[in-house]
């Protein structure tokens, strides 16, 4: 007989092993939390104020691509390069389009991801995904997200790190749209993707 004291589990929380517990200074660790969401909030907003303060620029991500995309193009056809109103704003006088601000930004991210990730013991090959996704309908996922996301920015001319914290911070209006528009769209189709994850 269950004790009714204790709580009940469905079947596939009665299979799961219990997390591995870490030894003091070894890193986070697969099973143990991550960091509070609102202390990591207030470290991206201390790290946007540093930005402003130490470079004058503020925090972005797609203008790092829209460069290197700029300089492909210059490679393979510089006249279609030079030609293309979008291609050619990157493409202004004798500075390479990869020394630009948001590229050694987007580089320092990438790295600050892996070595956060190395310590904390978290770095795997794997595809993370729910129950009812396979790794084939899950990478697809994510790459039709991806590219929807790159043309929303596009369009915005900024993306979620630009136009919601940079420009938010600076009171613009168009950005405080975009990003009721951000959450408006992610509320409105999140009930059709959930599923995957349950």
């Amino acid at each position: 007989m269950p004790d009714p004291a204790q709580p009940r589990r469905n079947d596939v929380t009665a299979r799961l092993p219990d997390p591995p517990r870490t030894p003091p200074g070894a890193g986070a660790g697969p099973g143990s939390p991550y960091l509070n969401p609102y202390l990591a909030g207030l470290g991206l907003g201390l790290v946007l104020l540093a930005a402003f303060v130490l470079v004058g620029r503020g925090l972005g991500a797609s203008g790092a691509f829209n460069s290197a995309i700029a300089w492909l193009a210059s490679l393979a056809a510089p006249g279609f390069a030079q030609s293309n109103e979008f291609l050619s704003e990157y493409l202004v006088g004798d500075t390479h389009p990869l020394k630009s601000w948001l590229v050694f930004e987007v580089v320092g991210v990438f790295t600050g991801a892996l070595l956060s990730g190395l310590l904390a013991g978290r770095v795997a090959g794997t595809v993370e995904r729910g129950p009812r996704a396979s790794v084939a309908t899950r990478l697809a996922l994510a790459f039709v997200g991806g590219g929807l996301m790159a043309i929303g920015a596009a369009l915005a001319r900024g993306c979620t790190s630009g136009q919601a914290l940079t420009g938010g911070a600076l009171l613009n209006a168009g950005s405080w749209a975009f990003m009721m528009c951000v959450f408006g769209g992610a509320y409105a189709v999140a009930a059709l993707f959930r599923r995957q994850w349950r």
